[in-house]
């Protein structure tokens, strides 16, 4: 539940008072992000993630926007 809160507000951008109740309390689950972060789980968690791309998926944005 934290952390789908967490990704949450990193996902919508709201500021963290902005959490749905169903989360719960928004210091609590701002306290444990503050936890992570200085314990440098973060920094784990993405370096995990990004070890090795496969390429199995990508998107390319080719948006062509004109002015006249």
């Amino acid at each position: 539940m934290m952390l789908n809160a967490m990704l949450w507000v990193a996902r919508s951008g709201a500021p963290w008072r902005d959490l749905p109740e169903h989360y719960g309390s928004w210091k609590t689950v701002y306290t444990r992000f503050r936890r992570w972060q200085i314990a440098g789980i973060w920094d784990e968690i993405l370096k995990h993630v990004s070890v090795s791309p496969d390429f199995e998926h990508i998107m390319i944005d080719a948006t062509i926007v004109r002015v006249h």
